[in-house]
């Protein structure tokens, strides 16, 4: 279990990205938040292990990825498969998308998160409860 030091810093770094997120992020968030995307629960800036998601619906084990530049280059594309595969290996299915597609095309961005919310669910995902 980690230390309370470990604990706050991660706080305050989650809280950090929080304040500081990219327009299209903000704009994603808007979508998401407050169970707005059929009713799902996503949150934002969420922890897993070493790693920090920008959305994640713990009811599917999914997670929502918006990339900006610095994820392009060859640094960040090895970073990003070696993170993406750390995921997968938890159970969690990942989704990414550019800035520029959530900016540029919003409404293709939430049909792809909105499929894959109504898709067969992830093999270590429990069974969602009926909502009325």
């Amino acid at each position: 279990m980690p230390s309370n030091f470990i604990r706050q810093f991660r706080t305050e770094r989650r809280r950090a990205l929080r304040q500081n997120s990219t327009p299209a992020e903000w704009t994603l968030w808007w979508y998401l938040r407050n169970r707005k995307l059929d009713g799902y629960k996503f949150r934002r800036q969420h922890h897993v292990d070493r790693y920090i998601l920008d959305f994640y619906c713990s009811e599917l084990s999914l997670a929502v990825e918006v990339d900006g530049d610095s994820h392009f280059t060859e640094a960040g594309l090895a970073y990003d498969c070696i993170r993406s595969k750390f995921l997968q290996q938890q159970g969690i299915k990942v989704l990414r998308f550019t800035n520029q597609e959530v900016g540029g095309d919003l409404g293709r961005v939430l049909s792809k998160i909105t499929a894959a919310l109504k898709g067969p669910p992830h093999p270590s995902s429990p069974p969602r409860e009926e909502r009325e």
